[in-house]
């Protein structure tokens, strides 16, 4: 199993230091995936409905000041200043940025970090931020993000890559140097809605859902075996097997040894003492996740570091 965390882009804890304490202690602790959320602009109004929320409002944190590092630039740093960890986008919004520019910076990032790169990409939710942007019509993102993800497999894999979609089109180019991983570097899909399961099942390498949304819950081990279930569904109906996707879980929650009970009367997965949380990783190593991420930034580095070291210390004995 291997274990990874988000590294701050936004707030007190995204300073050049910072960063480097928390990626390179991370790697030092066994850790192989370094995460970073996507923001380019942070709207000061929202209307858009937040998905993670029960009533879809998006609440600002009390100190926000709408700081957020571009996640590609980000994770060009981090892989000059560690060695081993893989760099994950957490999910990168697709439609915000030109395909071919972004597959270039992707391919450039893999040569350079030696193979590190992994792309979380997801569809967005923000609408006001595709405006913001000059993105492609939010009601078209689902589209655009298929399309641009086809297009970044072509740039990445043919020798002379050509390619004409409604959003996107290209031929007569050089496209190089190619990525290190062969064929590419891992698209892992995130989502746990039913357009995102169906997208995994038809372009992803990896399906990487969050265990929180309250719409789509996958916060107990029978949620996520359902939703599961509903992959290799999908999977199989365009004739994949679903043996060939990648698992991947998002738990953006930790800290504290009291169980999180949910209104069922169970109790959330990876919350709770480090027995409890390690019983959950090999029920989930069971059906196939091999990654799996937990959110340990707190309000300071200290505490953010000390989380870190407990799961490593505590847990990750238990699992390996």
């Amino acid at each position: 199993m291997e274990f990874g965390f988000n590294v701050p882009n936004s707030g007190v804890l995204a300073t050049p230091g910072d960063i480097a304490t928390i990626s390179q202690r991370g790697e030092d602790l066994g850790f192989g995936i370094l995460a970073i959320p996507d923001h380019i602009v942070f709207p000061r109004s929202i209307s858009s409905r937040y998905p993670y929320s029960a009533d879809g409002a998006f609440t600002f944190a009390q100190d926000f000041e709408g700081d957020f590092l571009e996640p590609l630039a980000l994770m060009a740093h981090l892989a000059a200043i560690t060695k081993k960890a893989r760099i994950l986008t957490s999910v990168m919004v697709v439609p915000y940025r030109d395909p071919i520019l972004t597959a270039k910076l992707v391919s450039t990032m893999d040569v350079l970090s030696e193979g590190r790169i992994v792309l979380g990409c997801g569809a967005g939710w923000m609408e006001e931020e595709f405006i913001a942007v000059n993105a492609p019509p939010f009601k078209e993102r689902g589209k655009v993000t298929d399309e641009y993800i086809a297009a970044f497999r072509e740039l990445w894999s043919a020798e002379n890559p050509s390619f004409k979609g409604k959003y996107t089109e290209f031929s007569d180019i050089f496209f190089a140097p190619k990525p290190v991983q062969d064929p590419h570097p891992p698209i892992w899909i995130g989502g746990e809605s039913m357009p995102a399961i169906r997208r995994t099942a038809r372009l992803g390498d990896c399906w990487y859902p969050i265990g929180c949304n309250p719409h789509h819950p996958l916060d107990t081990i029978a949620k996520y075996s359902a939703g599961l279930d509903s992959l290799k569904a999908e999977a199989e109906k365009v004739d994949r097997d679903p043996a060939s996707i990648d698992l991947a879980f998002w738990a953006v929650w930790f800290g504290g040894d009291t169980p999180t009970m949910l209104e069922s009367g169970e109790r959330m997965m990876l919350t709770g003492g480090a027995q409890d949380i390690a019983g959950d990783i090999k029920a989930l190593k069971e059906l196939g996740v091999r990654h799996v991420l937990f959110n340990f930034l707190g309000a300071s580095l200290e505490e953010s570091l000390a989380n870190m070291e407990g799961f490593a210390a505590d847990v990750m004995p238990l699992v390996r």
